[in-house]
């Protein structure tokens, strides 16, 4: 297999790695945190399953004492991770819950925020992991190098920044036809998996500059209307392309980011010519297919541009919602649109898989179970191009 090879980890069972690696010393504080906000758990709730005391927890999460290997063996089971992931000596990159862009704090429970943000830390060690062997997309977002944005003669209005990025990526003012692979295509790693579960929908899409690589997290409760989720990817984009300074549920940023999204799928120049006059779903509707964007959307457009007044638009969203129960207007899932469904880290494994590197490989290697890997690696239905390194 013709990849650059870097230290490929075969497993032990769990009671010799314990007996080895562990007990020499090798227990990683901050594997054990990191393990014990993927499942969701308190440190009470793990000392209670284990047997000892929160205070212990604590302890050997802050790296001022060690577990015993048996108490090593039963975090390891209680946590549903290897005894090897908690043990030292592979690439980390820790992240913060203020290094990401979340919408609201008060929608989005504590424990769930801890719980997607060690998830973005597992989807860029899968990234490493990956690019180890497969070549992929560079990161091309103005500004971005190494875990920071800075911008400098790229304009921050977001209106601004949305037409100028268009225009560095060679989109022109045509229609987005896949949103998300647009994105792949310039070395964002975008995700969508019900990464906590059924309480992912508490958490929202979010995204992070502060990686080797930007990672925007999509979630599978916008993914049953492929309009809101393409405007959520854009929305996004926005906070990693303008927002360095990350104010997790910010309002001045969200409504920023907001009208990027509005002006990156439907350029102002472009769709005011197109709206009607006056009120017309059924023009609004031809519109929304054509651009990939809800009318929902296209309605806060006709606002703007003033085409329907305030009242207008109140009384417009109230009809809007009774043609949507009476079945017009109906949602589209995402599945029917592939381009809109993250695949570039499926496609690098697949692309690497097919010379001769397994699951079970790359599991060993990332230390992580092979169900929490086929997560990770989630869903894909089209292969970008990828070479081997």
């Amino acid at each position: 297999m013709s990849t650059r090879e870097a230290g490929q980890l075969h497993l032990l069972p769990d009671g010799d790695l314990a007996a080895t690696e562990l007990g020499r010393g090798a227990f990683d504080a901050a594997r054990l945190t990191q393990a014990r906000r993927l499942a969701g758990m308190t440190k009470k709730a793990v000392a209670d399953r284990i047997g000892v005391s929160a205070v212990a927890v604590g302890q050997w999460e802050a790296g001022t004492a060690s577990p015993r290997p048996d108490n090593v063996d039963a975090l390891a089971w209680v946590l549903d991770v290897p005894v090897a992931f908690l043990a030292a000596g592979r690439p980390y990159a820790r992240l913060d819950a203020a290094d990401a862009h979340f919408r609201s704090l008060r929608r989005t429970p504590v424990g769930q925020r801890d719980k997607a943000i060690s998830f973005t830390e597992q989807v860029w060690e899968l990234t490493y992991a990956l690019e180890k062997r497969v070549r992929l997309p560079s990161v091309d977002l103005p500004g971005f190098s190494a875990g920071e944005v800075e911008q400098t003669d790229f304009p921050t209005d977001p209106v601004a920044a949305a037409r100028a990025l268009r225009q560095h990526w060679g989109l022109g003012t045509r229609r987005i036809s896949r949103m998300v692979r647009t994105m792949e295509q310039h070395g964002i790693i975008v995700t969508l998996v019900p990464f906590a579960g059924t309480a992912t929908a508490s958490v929202d899409a979010f995204s992070t500059s502060k990686l080797p690589r930007p990672i925007v997290v999509l979630t599978p409760d916008r993914a049953d209307d492929v309009y809101r989720h393409r405007f959520s990817a854009a929305h996004e984009l926005g906070h990693l392309l303008m927002h360095s300074d990350c104010l997790p549920g910010d309002t001045q940023q969200e409504r920023e980011a907001d009208l990027f999204a509005a002006e990156f799928l439907t350029p102002q120049a472009q769709i005011t010519p197109l709206l009607p006059s006056r009120l017309d779903f059924a023009k609004l509707g031809e519109l929304s297919a054509q651009w990939g964007v809800s009318v929902d959307s296209l309605l806060r457009r006709c606002k703007e541009v003033g085409a329907v007044s305030e009242a207008t638009y109140r009384r417009a969203h109230q009809r809007l919602a009774a043609l949507r129960s009476s079945g017009l207007f109906a949602h589209e899932p995402v599945d029917s649109y592939p381009g809109e469904k993250p695949a570039l880290l499926r496609s690098a494994f697949e692309v690497a898989e097919s010379h001769g590197f397994t699951l079970k490989d790359l599991a060993a290697e990332l230390r992580i179970t092979l169900p929490r890997l086929r997560l990770l690696l989630g869903q894909g239905d089209t292969r970008p191009e990828l070479k081997l390194v």
